[in-house]
């Protein structure tokens, strides 16, 4: 009798170890093929606590589509194409993203990417990982360049606040004695208030999140690797942040975010499982038909823990998706 059952294969055999001392530069990977279908947009949804309506109806698009940030673990989980994800121990220590199109819910996407560039700090590896999401037709989604710690500990840098680097900063200060903006418009006066919601992530959608159950175990989602690294508890993912802010600007800015947002974030402090963030922001002011704002999270305790910079163009602008849960 001969049995047809296959032999379950884990996800990072045959692959490298993820460590600096082996990535090479440059180092391609992808491309990696995959449909953004209804399964994705409700896992992500679950993940995030993000139930817009354009993701599972109409939307300004022509029925419904992605999450814009839909596609962030395929952008920055490339590498697991020539690593296994079971090893990484990086931390994220910063995220550029440029939107173009969103993508309907049923369609093919194709990401690309690869390192391209490393360099040691303070005794740290740090890698540059940039990737493009596209449709099969070639139609650019979404750009990505991420930074992290590859060689590390995570145990021995979180708590420590990283710098921004030299040059602009992010004051993160709002003026009180202005009305909150729910929507992007021309004029709003520097330093207007926008608002953005207030979320804890329980273990169940941070293991959604960092994709558990594709077979992926590592900080965010095994309590027993973060004791590994000297954390008593597991860290919601840089990009599981960046999901918050960036639900924030669709909201504020509408379907312009899909086809002109750009976001620059800084991660300086970590989170962890249970932890409330609350999303601020505040406007900066208006360059080249473009609105610009400050953007930042903040632990109930008061502490910072992502800073940056968003924008997006005015001209587009409509009402954001409303919630249908929560």
């Amino acid at each position: 009798m001969t049995s047809t059952a296959q032999r379950y294969v884990p996800p990072g055999a045959g692959k490298k170890e993820a460590r600096y001392e082996l990535v090479t530069i440059p180092e391609p990977f992808g491309p990696v093929e995959l449909t953004v279908d209804e399964d994705k947009v409700r896992s992500y949804a679950f993940a995030q606590g993000d139930y817009g309506s354009w993701y599972f109806g109409e939307s300004p698009f022509g029925g419904p589509v992605g999450h814009a940030l839909i596609l962030a673990n395929d952008l920055l989980f490339l590498f697991y194409d020539g690593y296994d994800g079971n090893t990484a121990q990086g931390l994220h220590t910063h995220e550029y993203l440029r939107f173009h199109a969103p993508v309907k819910v049923g369609q093919r996407v194709r990401v690309t990417g690869g390192y391209t560039e490393k360099y040691e700090r303070r005794g740290q590896g740090y890698v540059v990982l940039e990737a493009e999401a596209r449709t099969e037709d070639g139609r650019l989604l979404v750009t990505h360049v991420g930074r992290e710690i590859m060689r590390t500990v995570a145990g021995e840098v979180v708590g420590r606040q990283s710098s921004q680097g030299s040059g602009r900063r992010v004051r993160g200060v709002a003026r009180d004695d202005l009305a909150v903006a729910e929507q992007a418009a021309p004029g709003l006066p520097e330093g207007t208030p926008v608002r953005g919601p207030r979320r804890a992530f329980t273990q169940d959608q941070m293991d959604v999140f960092s994709w558990a159950g594709h077979g992926y175990s590592n900080v965010h989602t095994s309590m027993a690797k973060a004791a590994e690294s000297g954390l008593d508890k597991t860290i919601v993912q840089a990009q599981q942040q960046t999901g918050l802010i960036v639900e924030t600007m669709v909201n504020f800015f509408g379907a312009a975010w899909f086809t002109s947002g750009e976001l620059d974030l800084r991660f300086v402090n970590p989170t962890f499982v249970g932890e409330a963030l609350t999303v601020h922001a505040a406007v900066l002011g208006e360059r080249d038909g473009r609105l610009e704002l400050e953007v930042w999270t903040v632990k109930d305790d008061g502490t910072r823990t992502a800073l940056g910079w968003a924008s997006a163009a005015l001209g587009e602008v409509t009402p954001g998706p409303r919630q249908l849960l929560g």
